[in-house]
């Protein structure tokens, strides 16, 4: 009798070691997509059904950061058997209604320019200052309305850093630049409180300093800016039994040197770091590299990697699959595509294909 119970404990035991084992090595796929209002149930149905039946797990839905649209969704994609992730444009606001009534809110470039009017790059980037209270607590506010609505994975953070310091390669003849050196107007955020809370720290003012793309105390005064949003962007999330989530630039130094964001330091639960091999003229190898540089500098941590592949980068569907296998033989736990009206036909049937042959 005790031998029979023994064996069946051990086996009990064994059932459960296999399922955490499924649970924790399930590859997964995910696509970013933009909610309409205006779009009907039956055609957001249609749409998540198409998903579904190409292998997709999940969806991570901008709704403009409207959490009564989210409301209606989640069921919609959930009965199709798809997990769900609120995806928030955080730092940078375009057309916030409530920020725009706080000029004072918004980012200051090294010129002395705000982007509440003078935005660098394109006429969205409208970013919010991640050290003055009351645009961090605004941004947060949001988080938290995300992540009570029932039935989401997580809030899915982007824009979670800083304007572009150093754009893509591949983008800077769109806008005619050569960015061999930090460019003051943008370079973020010089606004009085950012340079009130930095001179309390350090007892000196960054726009006295001599060279500040070396003035390291300056450099990282602003990494810690945006981890402490993230830091209570997470505890936000956890307490509404949420996970928090993040789209990222490629690795953790690229990401430093780029846009100010050190995201192998932050307190949050996965990472989907765009790895769009096309905006730094590189070929579909450096997936795999730039995948694997993720997952070892965040080697001791419990972050997870899932791999962002840009569709449109793609030359045809044998790369699509190849950044797929290069993505998870680098250790990420899942991949996602942006986005999901750059899905053909074509992709869909390679996705789910590539998904069954990892099984």
């Amino acid at each position: 009798m005790k031998l029979t119970k023994l064996l069946f404990f051990l086996l009990a035991i064994s059932v459960l070691s296999c399922g955490n084992k499924e649970e924790q090595t399930t590859f997964k796929f995910g696509v970013w997509t933009t909610a309409d209002v205006k779009k009907s149930d039956a055609d957001y149905t249609k749409e998540f059904k198409k998903y579904k039946d190409g292998g997709i797990d999940e969806v991570l839905i901008n709704t403009g950061t409207d959490p009564k649209l989210l409301k209606r969704i989640v069921p919609l994609a959930t009965k199709e058997g798809l997990k769900v992730h609120a995806w928030i444009m955080a730092m940078n606001r375009p057309g916030d209604s409530v920020a725009l009534q706080h000029p004072e809110w918004y980012q200051v470039s090294k010129e002395g320019k705000s982007c509440f009017d003078n935005r660098p790059y394109v006429d969205y980037y409208q970013w919010l200052c991640p050290t003055r209270k009351e645009s961090r607590n605004h941004v947060l506010h949001l988080v938290e309305e995300l992540a009570k609505v029932e039935g989401i994975e997580s809030v899915h953070l982007d824009y979670i850093r800083f304007p572009d310091i150093f754009l893509p390669i591949s983008l800077l003849p769109k806008y005619n630049l050569v960015q061999d050196v930090e460019l003051p107007q943008f370079d973020f955020c010089y606004c009085d409180e950012c340079v009130k809370a930095f001179e309390k720290i350090h007892h000196k003012n960054p726009k006295e300093s001599h060279n500040t793309s070396i003035d390291m105390e300056w450099k990282n005064f602003r990494l810690n800016a945006i981890k402490a949003v993230v830091g209570d962007a997470y505890k936000i999330a956890h307490q509404h039994n949420k996970q928090l989530t993040a789209a990222v630039f490629p690795y953790p130094e690229m990401a430093d040197h780029m846009v100010r964001q050190r995201w192998d330091k932050w307190n949050i639960d996965e990472v989907y770091p765009m790895i769009y091999h096309s905006f730094y003229d590189e070929e579909i190898d450096w997936v795999g590299y730039a995948t694997k540089q993720g997952v070892e500098d965040l080697e001791d941590k419990k972050t997870k990697i899932n791999t962002g592949i840009y569709i449109p980068g793609l030359k045809n569907d044998a790369e699509l699959k190849q950044a797929i296998l290069l993505a998870k033989e680098n250790g990420a736990i899942g991949v996602s595509f942006f986005d999901g009206n750059a899905l053909s036909e074509s992709n869909l049937k390679t996705i789910k294909e590539t998904k069954a042959s990892l099984k």
